[in-house]
């Protein structure tokens, strides 16, 4: 079945059947793979990718209730609080392994985007349910407290 989705600013129709995880239209039809595949029951965040602004985690997701909705990847963002994130994680060599991180990074944006100042118990409570294999929880949190920081200044 057609489907008319919105990603990174751009029109694409992808032609999958009803039910199919926005995961897989990303990566296997749209050939986007810097959302990666984790649990596939929203417990880890390696998906995530933000829909209408949200962070959404994609293996839960369902094409057709995305249908008009603006998707964006970790390969579309780019806005002020992005690029302090970007810059944050470069800054603090955060990444080990990589795997998590463009879930990670969509989540801190996510945070960022609605709240510029949060505490370490905020970023805590926002970016759990984001698993790190490597367990860099420490940096993750230096980078979004640093993110911030860049942001104020």
């Amino acid at each position: 079945m057609p489907f008319m989705l919105n990603v990174n600013r751009q029109t694409f129709e992808v032609d999958v059947p009803e039910g199919t995880p926005l995961l897989w239209v990303i990566r296997d039809e749209l050939k986007l793979t810097g959302t990666k595949f984790g649990c596939g029951v929203a417990s880890c965040g390696a998906c995530t990718v933000h829909v209408d602004g949200e962070p959404t985690r994609s293996c839960v997701t369902y094409v057709e209730d995305v249908e008009g909705a603006g998707i964006t990847t970790i390969e579309g963002v780019d806005s002020d609080v992005s690029h302090a994130v970007h810059r944050a994680w470069n800054e603090l060599n955060v990444v080990q392994c990589g795997y998590c991180q463009s879930g990670q990074i969509m989540s801190a944006i996510g945070l960022l985007s609605g709240n510029r100042t949060p505490t370490i118990e905020e970023i805590e409570d926002y970016m759990w349910g984001n698993a790190c294999r490597c367990a860099a929880y420490q940096r993750i949190r230096a980078a979004v407290r640093r993110a911030s920081e860049i942001l104020e200044a």
